[in-house]
């Protein structure tokens, strides 16, 4: 997708941290360059910062998806994290938002002054929105995690334990959208390809 969205490659290669969220990107990483590493899955980095922040008591915002799935969220975390001060907001559902819409969403993420802010909006509206306005934002720490949202809010189930330690839990998630489905489908072809040809043209040099 980014090899197709300039502005998402952009946003990405911006980015201070790219997490390894996928078996494709530790699959690469072993194939071009030798490197072992592994999977961090967003939910992960973000059960971990929450960690952190209700050791400090630290302001966390959740900018994206609807109100319902807003209000799930806010329920299952104050519950949990009785340290952290909590903000929500809901952006309106459109592919891409207004000048006013961008105003009004940054101004609310302000007026609460979050330590974190978490953005689940769907990559790549995600990771350009946070590219496009992370000047504007008075936050130390953005992180876009987009299913995550649902994943908090239990709208939707992330994949058994014993399934993400086999390293299927891309195949689990398909299983349980066809928008994912049609995207492994037509994506993870052309990801091994890259792969091989990244690889071959290295060997060459």
């Amino acid at each position: 997708m980014a090899e197709q969205d300039a502005d998402f490659k952009r946003a990405l290669q911006s980015s201070d941290i790219l997490l390894p969220d996928g078996e494709g990107i530790v699959l690469m990483a072993k194939k071009i360059n030798g490197e072992k590493i592994k999977k961090i899955a967003g939910a992960d980095l973000h059960k971990k910062l929450l960690q952190v922040a209700n050791d400090e008591k630290l302001k966390c915002f959740y900018l994206g998806s609807g109100p319902t799935t807003l209000k799930l969220i806010e329920k299952k975390l104050t519950d949990v994290y009785e340290n952290i001060k909590f903000g929500f907001y809901s952006p309106p559902f459109k592919k891409s938002f207004s000048s006013e819409d961008n105003e009004i969403m940054i101004e609310t993420v302000n007026s609460f002054a979050p330590d974190i802010l978490f953005v689940g909006m769907t990559a790549p509206k995600q990771e350009k929105w946070v590219y496009e306005n992370q000047h504007k934002l008075k936050v130390s720490t953005i992180c876009s995690i987009g299913a995550v949202f649902d994943f908090i809010a239990e709208t939707k189930k992330r994949a058994p334990q014993w399934i993400i330690n086999l390293k299927m839990e891309w195949f689990y998630r398909s299983l349980t959208s066809w928008r994912l489905t049609k995207r492994y489908i037509y994506s993870t072809p052309l990801f091994l390809f890259e792969i091989y040809r990244i690889k071959y043209y290295k060997n060459k040099r």
